[in-house]
């Protein structure tokens, strides 16, 4: 069997906020991402260039840069009926090659390029990747096939280009994967084992952890 190659960063996408209509109504959004050219400096908060309409849902810190995978683009290609999909398409910042979210677990380490990351929760069930995608269930869609993507925080501010590779640098405890953790949030029959695993990661978004210590007390959605 060949060995699967080394992940790879595909395609860095930015895209400043704008008004889309969408439903009768505008929405302010920077989902639509394009493919830029040679490196681009990724700092604490975003990469250059890119920008957020909702900073209270994307965007900050925890979620400096969010990761979608070539794999995926291929699968709802064929999921949905359609020829093909660009760089950026899902609003990703990163495309990548690799990195499944039935692999890569919260707490993750990765070195691109110049840049170190930490991976803190799975893509929010945000509208507006159904607004990007022309699929008003799509956000349900990401979550009911375990395919949402997922966020980084930046550890070590640097350049990264198109080409680079991809090496995990460190293990997140507790060996939750980005689909596990989208999956115990909002799916039903939980196991209250791996809600106290998840509360227990460090590196996890505070709003998740919050979401699953109230649901561990009752204080949750059932």
């Amino acid at each position: 069997m060949n060995k699967p190659a080394a992940p790879r960063l595909l395609s860095v996408n930015v895209g400043l906020p704008r008004n889309v209509p969408w439903q009768g109504r505008t929405v302010f959004t920077g989902v639509w991402k394009t493919p830029v050219d040679g490196p681009r400096l990724v700092r604490r908060l975003n990469v250059d260039g890119d920008g957020q309409g909702d900073p209270d849902g994307h965007g900050g810190e925890m979620r400096a840069v969010l990761v979608y995978q070539r794999e995926s683009h291929e699968y709802w290609r064929a999921f949905l009926g359609r020829d093909s999909y660009e760089h950026g398409q899902f609003g990703e910042n990163f495309t990548v090659e690799g990195l499944p979210d039935d692999d890569v677990c919260i707490g993750d380490r990765y070195r691109i390029g110049d840049a170190e990351f930490e991976v803190t929760q799975p893509r929010v069930t945000c509208y507006r990747v159904g607004l990007r995608m022309g699929v008003p269930d799509m956000a349900a869609l990401l979550v009911a096939h375990h395919r949402p993507g997922f966020y980084l925080r930046v550890i070590t501010e640097g350049h990264v280009r198109a080409g680079d590779e991809i090496v995990r640098t460190r293990r997140g405890p507790h060996a939750m994967t980005v689909a596990e953790i989208d999956a115990l949030l909002y799916l039903p029959d939980r196991d209250p084992a791996r809600l106290r695993d998840a509360i227990d990661i460090p590196a996890l978004s505070p709003g998740w952890r919050q979401s699953f210590h109230e649901l561990l007390t009752g204080g949750g959605s059932p």
